[in-house]
């Protein structure tokens, strides 16, 4: 592959498409070169815009023969440095963000076919039409797109009850480097003919497949939600807590997700409109939500939760929604707490998973290496309890200048890695949600199992022998080709 794209090649591509599905426009591609939290910055001389599956696969034959990079992206809502090119300006950005209908509702099977540029918000919502919910919720679900929350294999709030998105994806559509589509859009939930794509597809970042749609599982829209905020002494209440709910309300219990303190005073610090919903503060907060077909019922199956808990001193207090206002405002807490740590300032963040019987010392050991290590940091680590998942962010000194934010952030890797150790000594996963983009290809060769590595350069040596899609993505930097 060259240094950067010939004209001849970009010429090349644009020639496949309509004047309308690509643009070379500075102002209309930068949005698309920077991700969320402004850790990545790219470059790319164009940007293609596909409306179909075979735009995308006349643009890849292109690509292919040319060897030219792609990145693929959806909504650009990534954390990992996986859906915006790089810096060099060598890779050319294709967009799935005009992949938008959803082709088919099918209220029986409760299925959905929707194609990748559809936002995970769009989704729930025609399927809130016949009565069906689309369960992935993460707080970006609103700019986040079914294309890339396959790439990344999302995971989000109701991981608990429902799955991530492998679970939720019953089949793709894709399409390969050299411009071959694979239909696996079936719309069964057997099917034993032969090798399943789907699953390896899944979560595979767009270094496979450029996925161009894909066959959702939906779920009955409860009739009724009831969310109670639990305030408990420590991480160890907090899953005490959660055990307790699991025991008692089965199935309808749909997210388990848990913040500190210091949390929860960046959220009302930061976030207009917010308050605390307790007299007096506590050092950690579970927040707990049910689903069901009968509220009144479901009201008292978690009065009752919460009443047993406090009477073994599980708890220290709770306050249950009383109305879908309350619900909101109990949620926002949590889904505000990414927001909140950008407004304070310089943080180092890790997405990590660990099982539930480690989580316990595994927080004990890393709290132990950041009062050592970083003197004056301030940890702020929340998550989805109920499946282990965490986000183990680490917050500058308080009133840290811009000097020394920057020495704060020159840390990182060797606060990842000593992070990442701790995870892997305690049987956990070093990219719980957000995936390994560029960010973790080195601590993946570092830590990862190497015939598991080897066997994920041999697949995707066969179905990306050039190396041009998302290239410098998942595979430990040696596997460039």
């Amino acid at each position: 592959m060259t240094s950067t794209p010939r004209e001849s090649d970009l010429a090349a591509l644009t020639a496949v498409l309509p004047p309308d599905s690509w643009t070379r426009d500075p102002a209309r591609i930068a949005p698309h070169l920077v991700e969320w939290r402004g850790a990545w910055h790219g470059r790319t001389p164009l940007m293609l815009l596909p409306k179909t599956r075979e735009e995308v696969a006349a643009t890849l034959k292109v690509a292919h023969a040319r060897r030219i990079p792609i990145v693929p992206q959806g909504g650009n809502t990534g954390l990992v440095g996986g859906g915006v090119p790089d810096e060099t300006g060598r890779s050319v950005l294709l967009s799935t963000g005009r992949l938008r209908r959803i082709r088919r509702l099918d209220e029986a099977g409760r299925l959905m076919v929707a194609e990748a540029g559809v936002t995970l918000a769009e989704a729930d919502a025609a399927a809130a039409d016949r009565g069906l919910r689309f369960p992935l919720a993460i707080a970006s679900g609103g700019s986040a797109t079914v294309g890339g929350a396959i790439a990344t294999n999302a995971g989000g709030v109701h991981v608990l009850r429902h799955g991530n998105m492998r679970a939720l994806t019953l089949g793709v559509e894709a399409v390969l480097a050299d411009g071959t589509i694979i239909d696996e859009l079936r719309r069964v939930h057997k099917d034993n003919t032969g090798y399943a794509l789907t699953p390896l597809i899944v979560g595979s970042e767009g270094t496979l497949a450029v996925v161009t749609a894909a066959v959702l599982q939906l779920v009955p829209r409860p009739a009724a939600f009831v969310a109670a905020l639990v305030a408990t002494d420590s991480v160890d209440g907090a899953l005490a807590a959660f055990l307790q709910a699991d025991k008692r309300l089965g199935v309808q219990l749909e997210a388990a997700e848990f913040f500190p303190r210091f949390g929860l005073e960046l959220v009302l610090r930061h976030i207009p409109a917010t308050r605390d919903p307790f007299a007096a503060p506590h050092p950690a907060y579970l927040l707990l939500e049910a689903a069901g077909e009968d509220p009144a019922a479901l009201a008292k199956a978690m009065e009752d939760l919460l009443g047993a808990a406090f009477d073994a001193g599980v708890i220290r207090d709770a306050v249950i929604a009383k109305n879908e206002g309350e619900r909101r405002a109990l949620w926002r807490l949590r889904e505000s707490l990414s927001e909140a740590q950008k407004k304070e300032g310089a943080s180092l963040k890790h997405d990590v998973a660990l099982p539930l019987d480690a989580l316990s010392a595994f927080l004990a050991e890393a709290e132990a290496f950041i009062a050592a290590e970083l003197p004056g940091a301030r940890p702020c680590i929340f998550g989805h309890l109920g499946d282990g998942s965490l986000h183990l962010n680490i917050q500058a000194p308080a009133g840290a200048d811009t000097d020394a934010e920057r020495a704060f952030r020159a840390r990182w890797p060797e606060v990842q890695r000593a992070i990442h150790d701790l995870v892997v000594a305690h049987g956990g996963s070093i990219a719980a949600e957000h995936g390994i983009g560029r960010l973790k290809r080195a601590e993946l060769a570092r830590l990862g199992d190497p015939g598991r590595i080897d066997a994920m350069r041999r697949i995707k040596h066969a179905l990306d022998p050039h190396g041009i899609l998302n290239p410098g993505v998942v595979l430990p930097p040696t596997d460039d080709h």
